[in-house]
Order: structure tokens, then C-alpha cells, then sequence
């Protein structure tokens, strides 16, 4: 049979198998999964993230002319779901100051100081959610929850808004490569998982939310844009010290944490910081460490995640009180054991006291009267100074980032749109900015989706009015 010419322009998907079936009464397309009319422009979106999602969103609900695809290999928002164990840090509400927020990303801090958060900051962000049915809650460190806290409040949202607005998502496929046409299009290779089957869509705009994924690197370098090389951010800290696994659980609310790294010979300040520290059995986490994981990311990379680390139990008393308070305390109890009698000026529970002890070589069962002043010196040190080896990284598993990616200098921040390519846009993780733990993530996800979803969505709108203006007869002239 013969098919009309009608058929292929009314589909924009040309699809290639293997074999392709035949039979009497029609001439079947296996998996032809994407008809539009050829009129319509079409966004292509590679990645299901937060970033890629919101664009998407965003870009439909300004162009209701424009068809959204968005192909995600696995679960859509599946970063979404884990994040912040399971209740989704939304961003961060500490402050919506433009300068003092930008700071809270090693890479990234010094570029997205220009109009990026304002056109869409945390309060634009919060309002959105809360625009769409989602009620937040700002905890007192700063993070942002739903109320729920549920991280599927967050999925269940997105996902309802893109199908209200008519977003197409398709999952369980990947796109394999992406090449430009001679009408300035993009010939997009989309591939099944599962079964050989590859499609092929002619996209007029191609936004890449892809994350830390390498096929989005590579579609990028394909595409003429350069890659920094992708490395692990926000993540625990290895401690060569066994006396540590009997303090796993133990939380210090405020400590002041240094981190030497023998491969480099410069100071960085954000190299120290303060903040809640955790003990784990493998060795430390908390807020603290993570900041310095995100900041010395690069460099630790570089020491193979080996250096010391110095930590200040107590960074609001001098090392000179350190020091009178404890002998004060030894004058004070002189017949009293010192592993049942120890300061509280410190806010030390009792098992680190025994593990400072054991690391002088104190036994605990001695008499205050018995120990020697310069041995509680070498304690008053220990607990401004204390050194530990690190041995390597942990993971963190509410909040997998990475660092590295497509340079911000190859994109113009103010549209996301690639400056090499035209019409080629980048939002979320697989730009180089990454920031500390705490929401900032995504943040920069919502941020960049939402500049992007928003050019995209003002360009296929202004294309749509101007092809479809009509103009007056050679009568009416």
C-alpha cells in the first residue's frame, strides 16, 4: 500500500528498527511514540530532574504552542525523592540576600553573583510551590521542607503541573547523540534501555538537565562545548582512628574544623569553617565537614582524599580558659575519679571525655589530685587542636553532587543558552557550580530550569504569533 504525503508531515518522528512490519490491512511504525504537527516547535529536555522538570513546566506554561519532550533513563525526579532522607530540602531560606546566598557555592559563587537569583531566588521558589498547592516550613538552620515532610509532596506536584500543561515525558530511554541539521535544528537519537529500538526527533531547542550523567557531557563536547572534569563534592570524612568507634552517634553542636591538605601550598580560607560535626563508625559528617568536602573538593581530589584535619571542640572559649577552668576543676574535686568528674563548661558528654583521657594516656579510674597540671594543658590542647588522619571519603546520602561540568563561561547566564550553539540550553548539575549542603543544589537546579523553561518558552511564542499572523488580502491593500 501507499501511504499519503499527509501521513509524514504530520509526524515529526522517524523510526528505525531492525525490522519493520508489514501486513494487509496497514503499514505499522513500531513505537512511533511522539506525533506533532509539523507546525509546532519542539523542546527536547535530556534529563527528568528537578532542573529539567521545572524548565519543561515553565517553557509549556508560557508557549502552550510549543511540545515538550522530556526523556529521562530512569524514575523522573528520582533525586528529588532521596534527597534530604526522604523529605526533600527544597532550597534554603536563611537568607534571601543575593550576596550573602551565592557564597554558599564553591564553584559558582563569584558568576552567579550577577541577575541568575534574581530572576528566580528561594522566595521565588517558595512562592512557586506554595502557588501550586505545596505548604513549606523553614527549619531553624535554614532548610526548606514541605510540611508533609515528604519528598513525594515535591515529585507529586511537578509531575500533576506537567501533565496539566501538556508536557510529554518518556522514561526508561536515553539520548545517544545529539547533532545539529543544516536549518540550525537539532537531530536528536533517542534509544530504548531495554529493547533495540532507536528513534530519531528533529528538536528546534535542546535543553541538557542531564546532572552528573557522562552521556550529557559527551552530547555537550559533541555540541562544541568543553567539560571541567566531574568530581565527587559533599561528602564524609575516613578516620584513621580506632578509639572513634565508640563514639558513633556522638554530636557536637558547634565546632571550628581546619583542613591541611599536603598538595596544597596556599590558604583557603573556606578550608575552615564552624558548625554542628557528627561522629560516625567510619569516621566524621555533619554540616561542618560537609561545607569543607564541597569547598576543598578539587583539591582533596588531588591528595587523594588523604590530609589532616584540626578541630576545635570548644571555638567560643580561649585556650587560656581552656586551661584555668580545668585546673580549677582538678583544685575543686581533688578526691573524685576524673572519668566521673569532668567540666561541663565544655559540654562534653562523658564518652568523649574518656576517649580525650585515653588519648593522653589518662586512666579514668585516677584521681583528679593525681594528675599533673601539664598533663591537663596537653588536654586544654587537645580540645582546641585535635588532629585527625583523613583517610578517605564517606558518602553522604542525602545529597549526591558533583563538581565540575559545562564552564559558566560558555553559557549565558541570564538566558542559559549556550554561547556556542544557538537554541542549546543547560540548567541544573551539569553546569560547573555545585554548592554546600543545605538546599543550595537545588536551588541552582530551580534557578536554571526556570531561566531556561522561560527564554525557550518566550522564543517559540513570539516564532508561533509571527507564523501564524495573518496578513492582509492585495484587496484589503
Amino acid at each position: 500500500m501507499s501511504l499519503s504525503p499527509s501521513f509524514f508531515n504530520q509526524v515529526r518522528c522517524l523510526t528505525h528498527r531492525r525490522s519493520l512490519r508489514f501486513n494487509n490491512d496497514a503499514f505499522t511504525v513500531r513505537c512511533l511514540s511522539f506525533i506533532r504537527p509539523k507546525s509546532e516547535k519542539l523542546l527536547v529536555v535530556i534529563g527528568g530532574g528537578a532542573a529539567g522538570v521545572y524548565a519543561a513546566i515553565r517553557a509549556k506554561m508560557l508557549a502552550p504552542c510549543l511540545s515538550v519532550l522530556v526523556i529521562e533513563k530512569g524514575k523522573p525526579l528520582s533525586k528529588v525523592k532521596i534527597s534530604g532522607g526522604g523529605r526533600c530540602n527544597v532550597t534554603n531560606g536563611n537568607s534571601f540576600e543575593k550576596m550573602v546566598f551565592v557564597e554558599n557555592y564553591p564553584r559558582g559563587h563569584k558568576e552567579l553573583r550577577g541577575s541568575f537569583f534574581d530572576i528566580h531566588g528561594p522566595a521565588d521558589t517558595m512562592s512557586w510551590f506554595s502557588d501550586h498547592g505545596v505548604e513549606l516550613k523553614i527549619e531553624d538552620d535554614g532548610r526548606v521542607f514541605p510540611v508533609s515532610n515528604n519528598s513525594c509532596s515535591i515529585i507529586d506536584c511537578l509531575l500533576r503541573e506537567a501533565r496539566r500543561t501538556g508536557v510529554q515525558m518518556q522514561v526508561g530511554k536515553i539520548v545517544s547523540n545529539v547533532s545539529c541539521i543544516c536549518d540550525g535544528k537539532f537531530y536528536v537519537k533517542i534509544e530504548k534501555r531495554t529493547i533495540d529500538i532507536i528513534e530519531h526527533v528533529e528538536a528546534d531547542y535542546v535543553l541538557i538537565a542531564s546532572g552528573s550523567s557522562r552521556q550529557g557531557y559527551d552530547i555537550a563536547i559533541k555540541l562544541g562545548h568543553s567539560v571541567v572534569e566531574p568530581m565527587p563534592s559533599l561528602f564524609t570524612f575516613k578516620i584513621e582512628d580506632t578509639h572513634l568507634l565508640n563514639l558513633s552517634g556522638v554530636t557536637f553542636p558547634k565546632v571550628k574544623a581546619k583542613l591541611k591538605l599536603g598538595s596544597l601550598s596556599k590558604t583557603i580560607p573556606q578550608l575552615t569553617q564552624i558548625g554542628p560535626m557528627l561522629i560516625t563508625h567510619w569516621g566524621l559528617s555533619g554540616p561542618v565537614i560537609l561545607r569543607l568536602s564541597a569547598w576543598g573538593a578539587r583539591y582533596l581530589f588531588k591528595s587523594n582524599y588523604t590530609g589532616t584535619l584540626i578541630v576545635d571542640f570548644v571555638p567560643d572559649i580561649h585556650m587560656d580558659d581552656v586551661e584555668r577552668f580545668l585546673i580549677q576543676h582538678k583544685n575543686k574535686l581533688v578526691k573524685q575519679k576524673v572519668i566521673n568528674s569532668y567540666p561541663t563548661q565544655f559540654g562534653l558528654v562523658k564518652s568523649f571525655w574518656r576517649y580525650l583521657l585515653e588519648h593522653e594516656g589518662i586512666d579514668g579510674d585516677m584521681l583528679w589530685a593525681s594528675i599533673p597540671n601539664n598533663a591537663l594543658e596537653s588536654i586544654a590542647l587537645l580540645l582546641k587542636q585535635c588532629p585527625f588522619k583523613v583517610a578517605g571519603k564517606g558518602q553522604f546520602k542525602d545529597e549526591f553532587v558533583t563538581s565540575g561540568g559545562i564552564p559558566l563561561s560558555e553559557i549565558t547566564l541570564s538566558t542559559m543558552e549556550s554561547r556556542i550553539r544557538p537554541n542549546l540550553f543547560f540548567a541544573g548539575e551539569v553546569l560547573n557550580v555545585d554548592g554546600v549542603t543545605g538546599g543550595f543544589n537545588f536551588q541552582n537546579a530551580w534557578t536554571g530550569g526556570y531561566i531556561a523553561g522561560t527564554t525557550i518558552g518566550e522564543l517559540a511564542s513570539i516564532i508561533h504569533k509571527r507564523e501564524t499572523m495573518i496578513l492582509p488580502s492585495s484587496q484589503e491593500i
